[in-house]
């Protein structure tokens, strides 16, 4: 096995008990590579050495750690190309995708990096005479990152990024469907200047190595992002040993077109919103609620923007939609597609598997009408190339189904009204609200997290990162009379 299918624990390149195939979704033919599987005992390896590492990083000065983080960030913008086609090849999503992903989480290491230099506490007076109050913030500890397959190298950098730059030890379980894209990171930081075991990779499935560092007494912050199921798990297991925890779990983001709306913006942000990255991202707009009076001119513009859509390999000039990212997951789409057509949904196009100049796990993009909100197809997330649109008669109606949803990550309106668009973002039940924009595209220097079942904890990105990864210490000084 080369070094580039291993983990990397304890400061060392290592195998596994056994290995896993990476299969390109775009073609089945093409073999990535094997993948290490990490144990328990390996696992155990990695907390003892990142125990002593985090010490001895938490004391490091803070333009060591600044200049740390930047040059992993640098490394990355400027091999955003080629660990792009990395990206892409195992994941899916087109190559200008996988280039861009890759380049942003580039951006968040050299932000972290910034904010290294930007840590400050406070000061205060205390309430008794001849007494001062200082207020710090230090690192939590070991902190345990658990990541998505959809996003491979972003989501991960803008958990790991913080967790650094705050003083922390880093182990990381990232998604077996996209292990090449965690290797790729994990060589550019295993080549900095930083204490043995201080980060350590430990691929493997999430019954078991995901399990044990949920559980583990010895992990101090755990932040995940995956399915909502999964994150119950986490957190039980978590809460034995009142670990801090963050979870960004399930969506069901509605996109609500309002009779007032620019036909032309709608159609942009719903096609986007929907169909990017084939649909297999948290914040995809799944549920297009839209009013009446413009309802059939959306449906038959939104009809002739996602028929028109490109689907094909990752790598291929042109393709706008690529693959689902398994054949497990290509079932579940077409699955739901049975579904909504059951439920009573019409098919306005797409929703079919296709079979194209290689073999791999394609699908037209699929735009349903006739849905309402009760119906599964529009209550469960489906992390698939289909949306469905639902027709409201004001905007009283369209509000009210945009809340009416177990999930809360983004939601978004399109109108040319300020007082709706006021009232929507005050009153959505959502994390993030998106007015006359795609709900897929956050940045990296303000918050981002969701509302009632799709978040739990603390808010990822920006400056609130630092409520997971450290921790307040309070200290009254009492000097004395000189």
């Amino acid at each position: 096995m080369s070094k580039l299918s291993r983990n990397f624990i304890a400061g060392e390149w290592s195998q596994g008990a056994s290995t896993i195939p990476n299969i390109n979704p775009s073609d089945t033919n093409d073999l990535i590579g094997d993948f290490a599987q990490a144990d328990i005992s390996q696992l155990e390896d990695a907390f003892s050495c990142a125990q002593i590492a985090q010490k001895e990083w938490a004391e490091t000065g803070l333009e060591k750690r600044q200049a740390v983080l930047m040059s992993i960030g640098e490394e990355m913008m400027a091999r955003s190309t080629e660990l792009g086609e990395l990206l892409s090849r195992e994941e899916g999503k087109p190559k200008a995708e996988g280039k861009g992903e890759v380049y942003r989480a580039g951006q968040f290491f050299t932000y972290y990096a910034a904010e290294v230099l930007r840590q400050s506490g406070d000061t205060a007076d205390s309430v008794r005479p001849g007494i001062e109050v200082d207020v710090r913030r230090e690192a939590m500890g070991t902190v345990a990152i658990i990541s998505p397959w959809n996003f491979p190298t972003a989501t991960a950098s803008w958990k790991i990024a913080p967790a650094l730059a705050f003083g922390n030890a880093v182990i990381w379980k990232p998604a077996n469907l996209t292990p090449a894209s965690a290797v790729a990171l994990t060589e550019i930081i295993s080549k900095q200047d930083i204490p043995k075991g201080l980060f350590s990779l430990v691929m493997g499935p999430g019954s078991s190595i995901g399990q044990a560092l949920a559980e583990s007494p010895k992990i101090h912050a755990i932040s995940f992002t995956g399915s909502y199921d999964v994150g119950r798990t986490i957190a039980a297991a978590a809460a034995k040993n009142l670990t801090k925890f963050q979870l960004e779990l399930g969506s069901k983001n509605p996109l609500v077109v309002m009779d007032d709306a620019d036909i032309d913006i709608a159609v942009a942000a719903a096609t986007g919103g929907a169909f990017g990255s084939t649909g297999q991202k948290c914040t995809a707009s799944s549920r297009l609620i839209v009013h009446q009076d413009i309802h059939d001119e959306f449906v038959d513009r939104m009809k002739l923007s996602t028929s028109a859509l490109k689907v094909g390999h990752a790598l291929e000039e042109g393709t706008q939609i690529g693959p689902a990212v398994s054949e497990k997951q290509l079932k579940s789409n077409l699955d739901y597609m049975s579904l909504a057509r059951k439920e009573g949904c019409e098919v306005v196009c797409g929703g079919d598997a296709l079979d194209l100049g290689t073999p791999g796990y394609y699908m037209q993009p699929a735009l349903l009408t006739g849905g309402d909100n009760s119906m599964r197809i529009n209550r469960e997330e489906l992390f698939a190339p289909i949306a469905c649109v639902i027709k409201v008669a004001d905007y009283d109606e369209a509000l009210m189904l945009a809340n009416d949803t177990e999930f809360g990550l983004v939601s978004g309106i399109i109108t040319q009204s300020l007082s709706r668009a006021t009232h929507f973002r005050r009153n959505s039940e959502t994390g993030c609200v998106m007015v006359n924009l795609p709900t897929a595209g956050t940045d990296y220097h303000v918050p981002f997290g969701g509302r009632k079942n799709s978040s739990f904890g603390p808010r990822e990105q920006g400056k609130y990162a630092k409520e997971l990864y450290t921790q307040v210490k309070t200290s009254y000084i009492s000097s004395g009379t000189p």
